[in-house]
């Protein structure tokens, strides 16, 4: 698993389709869903588990803000993009990067155990932290989140062999959980680094 964990990351990187892991075969169909762009103000919650089986709530990172995206491992080439650009963003916050905590939340709970959960994450920054839970759970934090998501499996395939729809990109939340801002899938890090600098900025001001 680390093997392919590692080649997901270098195909990533050199823009190219990343290597599924073989929990599933891959199936025609997957895509990523666009953000809503409507303007009704998100409320976000979660409760979720962690890589070493705690239970996290959005509560936990008080003081803190959250990146937050939405994915699955065997995401062939939209996820591992999102997590590198995760990557870039930590770096070029630089020293500022430790007032937010990256988060990958599963919508595959399914096949995304806590612990490929782990090796996939780190195998990018091992800042980023990989949540999941039960199927209602996942289902209840990404309708509060405004994530849509869904199975696509070809007629006749066996039910283990499918993949996922899903809305992509980030959303970015303030020191008490709440909304600030959603980033567009493929948003440059530059951008992305510089937005939350500003809100940083701001909040750190008042």
């Amino acid at each position: 698993m680390a093997g392919v964990l590692l080649v997901t990351v270098l195909l990533a990187g050199s823009l190219l389709a990343a290597c599924v892991p073989a929990l599933a075969q891959p199936v025609a169909g997957a895509g990523h869903i666009p953000a809503p762009q409507d303007a009704a103000p998100l409320l976000p919650r979660y409760l979720l588990t962690d890589p070493q089986g705690r239970a996290v709530t959005i509560d936990d990172f008080g003081g803190r803000y959250q990146l937050v995206t939405f994915g699955f491992i065997s995401c062939p080439d939209v996820c591992p993009t999102t997590l590198l650009e995760f990557k870039q963003v930590l770096e070029l916050l630089g020293s500022e990067a430790k007032r937010m905590q990256p988060i990958f939340i599963t919508v595959d709970p399914e096949r995304d155990t806590r612990d490929i959960l782990r090796e996939y994450t780190a195998a990018f920054d091992a800042r980023i932290l990989g949540l999941t839970g039960s199927p209602e759970l996942v289902r209840r934090a990404a309708d509060s989140f405004r994530i849509q998501y869904e199975k696509v499996r070809e007629p006749g395939a066996k039910p283990e062999n499918y993949t996922m729809n899903h809305t992509a990109g980030m959303v970015l939340l303030d020191t008490r959980g709440r909304f600030l801002a959603r980033f567009a899938y493929a948003m440059p890090a530059s951008e992305i680094a510089q937005r939350i600098r500003a809100a940083m900025g701001v909040d750190g001001g008042r």
